[in-house]
């Protein structure tokens, strides 16, 4: 019945899906970098980070257990493969994790599927709920909390 009132002006296209699958490859990315950096710090090489130029060229060899791929200084204690893929794993994994919050909140809050026009509970009760009803008492019902009583 609501979806038969209100109309979408704005048609679906392609930049919104292409940006947040361009932003999650980002952040898988990025994840595995920090994976990496994690685990040359936990062994001792301090903290690694690669050049812009191979951000993306890099991660292939970092994935197959290369802790020093596409890092400029090479670090004298680079973590070791099982390690790396540890570290990468964590990291992904809480990559993951919060990507999927993150698009379970934006849905819920602007996707088509969202409810229009309904109040969530803390506007409810700070609206209609006990705490406004002993605030205005006396206007609801000055025979009963009135000034003169």
């Amino acid at each position: 019945m609501q979806r038969a009132r209100r109309t979408n002006p704005y048609p679906f296209t392609w930049e919104i899906p292409v940006a947040a699958i361009v932003a999650t490859v980002l952040l898988l990315v990025l994840g595995i970098h920090t994976g990496r950096a994690c685990a040359n710090l936990v062994t001792g090489g301090g903290l690694t980070l690669p050049s812009r130029e191979t951000l993306f060229t890099s991660v292939p060899r970092v994935i197959g257990g290369d802790a020093g791929a596409g890092l400029t200084g090479t670090a004298a204690h680079l973590a070791g493969p099982t390690a790396l893929r540890v570290c990468v794993a964590v990291v992904e994994a809480l990559v993951l994790a919060l990507t999927v919050w993150a698009a379970t909140v934006v849905l819920g809050r602007w996707g088509p599927g969202r409810i229009h026009g309904t109040a969530t509970r803390e506007e409810a009760e700070r609206l209609l709920g006990r705490s406004r009803l002993r605030k205005v008492a006396a206007v609801v019902r000055p025979d009963l909390f009135g000034k003169g009583r």
